[in-house]
């Protein structure tokens, strides 16, 4: 189980009534925020969440708005006695670009753990989270991101009687446990099925549309995507300054065979996003227009 949370739903600037994109998920006692645009903390704090059990902050890219709240996120997770490290994720020059702004958050009390991303794609897991960075195209390096919980199959009891396995092992090897008694091993394969479908979140920003987002999206139980233009008319300043219409993410949704899909990093410009739904919505009829902190959780989906 994910509990998802898209913090803001904004680009560029915050306003009044949106803030600026940001995602947050909860899992197994665990947060991972991406992105941390000026006012994230506000957004957490509306949501009733807490920033203590942030472990992990992906970057998509270095922009003001994916980035300026940064400091005071740290300041914050300080006076919260935080002392386990934090791990951050992002393009390559990260820990520079964290450091320089951290000139106004010197001290804090744990630890920050940097990973840059040089490759095309990578994959990291973190407490039975995978995470996959996958490059897409903005002006600048920018990376979307997938995240996987994987689910292993059916256990059979049949065939563990069928091998005389001794009973006191079945739970150890549920759990994936290789156990050698004897002369004997015994491995999960004996009596485990397939794996099954497992739950995975798909989220990117700022970017022009690329294959790279559909391989990534495919099958994504949730896929976040920016739509910064639903007008037409301003097809030709989303190529200039690569970005998207709401049109490409549907039509990338479509293609990646997601289940749902959420527009987000909607142009300041864009004072109702909600009037071009039909315009992604003719392409990928499962397409939500969200205001902030829209909120689900998801689930492992019944056999």
């Amino acid at each position: 189980m994910i509990d998802v949370c898209l913090l803001g739903t904004g680009g560029m600037m915050p306003l009044p009534y949106r803030a600026l994109t940001s995602l947050m998920i909860r899992y197994n006692g665990m947060s991972v925020l991406v992105d941390c645009g000026e006012g994230t903390q506000t957004s957490i704090r509306q949501q009733g969440w807490s920033v203590k059990p942030i472990d992990v902050i992906c970057f998509t890219h270095f922009h003001a708005d994916h980035i300026s709240g940064l400091p005071g996120l740290l300041l914050t997770l300080g006076n919260a006695e935080r002392t386990e490290p934090v791990t951050m994720i992002g393009p390559k020059r990260l820990e520079k670009v964290v450091n320089s702004l951290r000139v106004i958050a010197p001290e804090l009390p744990f630890e920050i753990k940097f990973i840059e991303l040089e490759k095309d794609e990578e994959s990291f897991v973190i407490n039975g989270l995978r995470i996959k960075a996958f490059k897409v195209n903005h002006n600048v390096t920018c990376y979307g991101y997938s995240m996987e919980l994987d689910r292993a199959g059916k256990f059979n009891p049949d065939k563990a009687k069928e091998q005389s396995i001794p009973l006191q092992l079945w739970g150890r090897l549920q759990k994936g446990e290789t156990i050698q008694e004897g002369d004997r091993i015994y491995t999960p394969d004996m009596v485990m099925g397939k794996p099954r479908k497992g739950i995975k979140l798909t989220y990117c920003t700022d970017t022009r549309p690329t294959d790279s987002i559909v391989k990534n999206a495919v099958s994504s139980d949730l896929f976040i995507c920016e739509g910064m233009y639903g007008e037409k008319e301003k097809e030709s300043k989303a190529k200039e300054n690569k970005h998207m219409m709401f049109y490409e993410a549907a039509d990338i949704a479509k293609k990646a065979d997601v289940a749902e899909l959420w527009l987000t990093h909607f142009s300041p410009s864009l004072a109702r996003p909600q009037d071009y739904k039909e315009v992604a919505g003719n392409i990928f009829p499962c397409t939500v227009i969200p205001k902030d902190r829209r909120t689900t959780t998801l689930v492992f989906k019944e056999d």
